[in-house]
């Protein structure tokens, strides 16, 4: 009888934190006696739970729907440090990548965003540099096992990559495999984090529904990801406003939002900031940095020297 009271009062004490999580937007740690844990996140009507061992590996991964709002807008709007400085395609040639090392360093870029086999070029390049050296994983189309991933990170850690841009498995994610989700991203982490490198995961929004966008961002923040990501850039669309808001209120002020993919103007790159973004993955953003530039030279003067 006492360990069937036992047993109620701790259902009890869950259920209270659980709906507390929903009424309040926040994240909720439930804590098992075999050390292992489960998490419960709420945001833009979805609450995902992800469920971890002692050691830290996801156990399982739901989502289902409720309702919450949360996250915030930077305050910091210059743009040359939120910038990726990218060069993705295929038939780009080492002097190109040079050439794009070059104005990184020039123009204080964030990073380099550059396929793996430039990264070790990169590396060297920039090398005594603030630019950190970004390499994509499982791209463009995510579908690569993950043990693929892993080793692929693992590779690009050794040439020398600090940050690690990797594509979901969008078809598992779009079928509700979140489980497969989950882990695929957090292999992927646990390996670049051992390494010193962050982990950004690029959703690829143009090919997911509003519902499917919030649990792809919850399940990359409760597997440890650093930031959640809009686009490759190889699918038919890129980031817009309204996705990185959505993605920002989904994860919440702490981690990262990088929008990727149409970024191409200094107006985009500013209404992206504006809409929550903290990174931004552009090929234009020598275009982009110079006409901050040239706006803040061109900004006429008032009567009495005040701008």
């Amino acid at each position: 009888m006492a360990s069937d009271q036992k047993t109620l009062e701790t259902l009890v004490e869950i259920i209270t934190r659980e709906v507390l999580a929903v009424m309040s937007d926040q994240e909720t740690i439930l804590q098992q006696t075999d050390g292992s844990y489960c998490l419960s996140e709420v945001a833009d009507g979805i609450r995902v739970k992800t469920c971890f061992d002692a050691a830290g590996h996801i156990l399982s991964a739901g989502a289902e729907r409720l309702s919450s709002t949360i996250g915030v807008i930077p305050n910091d709007l210059s743009l040359a440090n939120k910038i990726d400085h990218t060069l993705l395609k295929p038939e780009a040639t080492p002097d190109q990548i040079a050439q794009l090392c070059s104005e990184a360093r020039k123009y204080g870029f964030a990073s380099v965003c550059v396929n793996p086999a430039w990264i070790k070029l990169c590396s060297d390049l920039l090398r005594g540099s603030s630019v950190k050296v970004c390499s994509v994983v499982g791209f463009p189309l995510g579908a690569t096992p993950t043990n693929v991933k892993v080793y692929e990170t693992e590779q690009v850690l050794r040439d020398g990559a600090q940050e690690i841009d990797m594509v979901i498995n969008i078809g598992a994610l779009k079928a509700g495999m979140n489980e497969l989700v989950a882990k695929d991203i957090r292999s992927v982490v646990e390996v670049s984090h051992k390494g010193g490198a962050i982990v950004k995961v690029i959703i690829e929004v143009v090919l997911l529904n509003d519902e499917e966008k919030v649990i792809a961002s919850l399940l990359a923040k409760e597997a440890g990801a650093d930031f959640v990501k809009t686009s490759t850039g190889f699918a038919s669309g890129g980031a817009t406003v309204y996705d990185v808001e959505l993605m920002r209120r989904a994860v919440g002020p702490q981690m990262g939002v990088k929008a990727a993919g149409g970024v191409r103007t200094r107006e985009d790159a500013e209404n992206m900031v504006k809409a929550g973004a903290t990174r931004l993955g552009a090929s234009a953003g020598v275009k982009i940095v110079q006409a901050e530039s040239s706006n803040k030279k061109e900004t006429p003067v008032k009567a009495g020297g005040s701008y």
